[in-house]
C-alpha cells in the first residue's frame, strides 16, 4: 500500500513572484539539509513552456532504528530528481520530484502545483502531494509512519524557505505568508503520477515531465 498525502495553502504573493523565488530558494538557513543543486536539463518549447530538470543532493540523519537496514559504507546522501514546468500562458508551475537512491528503504515522490488562487486576488495557491511506499518486507508500514513525519518536518522548512526567498526579492523581513488545509489519507492505493510526459508531449528528452 502507499501512504498518501496532500496539503493545500494560499501563498500571500502573486504567481510570478512565487515562481522567480521558488527557482532561487537555495541557499537559505531553513534547508541546509540540501546540499546541492545542478540544472541537468532545460528547454523552452514552441508552446513558450520552460521544462527544467534539476538534481539536488540531500541529507537527513536517519533513525538508529534504520541504521539497521543500510550496508555498511553506503552513502546516507539522498539524491533527487526534480522535473519542472513553467507555463505562462496558464500561469502554472508544476513540479514532480521523486529520489534515486535509498529507494528499497523508502521511495518518496512529490507533485506541487502553483497557480493563481481563485479565492485570494494577488495570491498564490499552491497544491502539494506526496506518495510513500517501502519495499522492506515487514517494515513497510512503520517506515511508511516516520517517512510521512520526516516529510511533514521537510516541507515546514521548505516552506519558510521560500518565504525567506520572497522576502529577499521583496526587499521586506521574514514574515507568514502562507495559509492552508492538511488532509491526510492513510494507506490508500491512490497512485503516484506515472511521468510528466503526459502534459510535455512536445519533448522527448527528458522522458519524465509531469
Amino acid at each position: 500500500m502507499v501512504k498518501y498525502f496532500t496539503t493545500k495553502c494560499d501563498i500571500n504573493a502573486a504567481w510570478d513572484h512565487v515562481v522567480s523565488a521558488f527557482w532561487q530558494r537555495y541557499p537559505n538557513p531553513f534547508s541546509t539539509h540540501v546540499l546541492t543543486e545542478d540544472v541537468v536539463y532545460r528547454e523552452v518549447t514552441t508552446d513558450h513552456r520552460l521544462l527544467s530538470r534539476r538534481l539536488l543532493t540531500k541529507t537527513n540523519r536517519l533513525p538508529r532504528w534504520a541504521e539497521h537496514f543500510f550496508p555498511a559504507g553506503m552513502s546516507r546522501s539522498v539524491y533527487i530528481v526534480e522535473d519542472s514546468i513553467v507555463d505562462p500562458i496558464s500561469r502554472s508551475l508544476t513540479t514532480y520530484t521523486w529520489n534515486l537512491n535509498h529507494t528499497t528503504l523508502m521511495s518518496v515522490e512529490e507533485r506541487c502545483v502553483f497557480r493563481d488562487s481563485a479565492e485570494q486576488p494577488g495570491a498564490t495557491q499552491l497544491k502539494r502531494e506526496a506518495w510513500i511506499t517501502s519495499g522492506i518486507y515487514g517494515f513497510s508500514r512503520p517506515i511508511q509512519e516516520f517517512g510521512l513525519a520526516r516529510f511533514k518536518s521537510n516541507q515546514v522548512r521548505a516552506m519558510k524557505g521560500l518565504e525567506y526567498a520572497l522576502s529577499n526579492l521583496q526587499g521586506e523581513t521574514p514574515q507568514r505568508l502562507l495559509r492552508g488545509s492538511v488532509k491526510e489519507t492513510s494507506d490508500v492505493a491512490k497512485g503516484a503520477p506515472q511521468s510528466l510526459a503526459s502534459t510535455a508531449s512536445t519533448t522527448q528528452n527528458p522522458q519524465h515531465y509531469v
